[in-house]
């Protein structure tokens, strides 16, 4: 009789201990957060969406290399002698036109790797966790100022310029004949 009792009392028990937090939150106020208009705040080193400074990119193509799962494609054109491109805001020198920065954010693993070896920071990742798109397309996202055009303009630019040049260097290989006043014939 005794047993019966006590087995009784422990399944009592036990109900009670389980139903301990459902009476704790029954008369707590609810907190619901209202998600598109009330988002969480994310941690500081949340890894998210990346984004790219285009302004302070040098294209020196180390964050490219990083990339373990090949997400970004970058295409640089090498600056006119007489171009001046400016300066990053951290000091560095540009001597590349950027025509291409793409990143495909449905191939990124969001590891952060791209972010670190960056000279002049220019990308990072944002707060921004939403992706979702209807087409697959638009999960590419361009980062640079160029147009297709535009880009494959520059390139003929600096090809005609180094064209230009080489022929500049081999014109003085090419000797103009001179007169030679003690022989008196013309030299080669």
């Amino acid at each position: 009789m005794r047993q019966y009792f006590k087995n009784i009392f422990i399944a009592i028990w036990t109900i009670l201990v389980g139903l301990k937090l459902t009476f704790k939150h029954l008369f707590v106020r609810a907190v619901t957060i209202q998600y598109p208009d009330v988002k969480l705040k994310l941690p500081e080193r949340a890894r998210n969406r990346l984004y790219v400074n285009i302004d302070d990119c040098i294209g020196c193509r180390q964050c490219e290399m990083a990339c373990p799962v090949d997400c970004i494609t970058i295409e640089t054109v090498k600056a006119l002698p007489n171009e001046d491109l400016g300066v990053t805001s951290t000091g560095n020198k540009k001597r590349l036109w950027v025509t291409k920065f793409d990143i495909d954010i449905s191939k990124c693993c969001y590891c952060g790797l791209c972010v670190y070896p960056c000279p002049t920071e220019c990308i990072y990742m944002t707060d921004v966790y939403e992706f979702s798109e209807y087409k697959r397309h638009n999960l590419i996202y361009h980062f640079s100022n160029f147009t297709p055009e535009e880009a494959e303009m520059k390139k003929r630019q600096v090809e005609q310029f180094e064209l230009e040049q080489k022929m500049k260097k081999a014109k003085p290989a090419e000797q103009v004949p001179v007169n030679n006043p003690e022989s008196g014939e013309k030299k080669s």
